[in-house]
């Protein structure tokens, strides 16, 4: 599987904890009260003035289909609270209680699934790839990440299973 294409703001964090082990993805939403496009550098702002560590996502996906790279893939991320210590955290802007992923986000969400679990060993499957509300309490208390978004989940690991079966290296 070939490594999609990066945008990479060369973050600064505040400390960070090495992950030992990885066996799910978490699509997230931004789930403000706009239909927003927040970059990883915008959230990575936001997050730092809420004394925070940076960006708790690894990768951000914008409206265009942008795939950018928040927190390091190797490290812990901020995304779902209880879960952090095992999973990638993938963030879509936008708000997808109102608002609907682009054609281009789906693409490119597919594509990132498709190499991250080709990387890590992960089946591609509703248990490893899921939606931030899938996740065990207190993580999974919350409509992330939207009904619009959500509804199209199983579409996008389809997606990212043809990907893996038809862009090898």
């Amino acid at each position: 599987m070939y490594k999609p294409k990066m945008k990479n703001y060369k973050l600064d964090f505040r400390n960070l904890t090495d992950r030992d082990k990885t066996d799910q993805l978490v699509i997230h939403h931004t789930g403000d009260d706009t239909d927003d496009n927040l970059s990883a550098e915008d959230i990575h702002k936001i997050h730092l003035a809420n004394g925070w560590a940076g960006i708790g996502y690894h990768y951000v996906i914008r409206k265009d289909g942008t795939i950018e790279i928040g927190r390091p893939v190797d490290c812990i991320g901020a995304h779902a609270e209880g879960e952090n210590n095992h999973t990638i955290g993938i963030h879509l802007s936008g708000n997808f209680e109102i608002g609907e992923p682009t054609d281009a986000q789906i693409e490119s969400t597919a594509t990132l699934i498709a190499w991250l679990c080709q990387e890590y060993d992960i089946d591609i499957n509703s248990n490893n790839v899921v939606g931030h509300k899938d996740l065990p309490a207190p993580a999974g208390e919350t409509a992330c990440p939207g009904k619009n978004l959500y509804s199209q989940l199983e579409t996008i690991r389809g997606k990212a299973m043809w990907y893996q079966l038809n862009y090898v290296n």
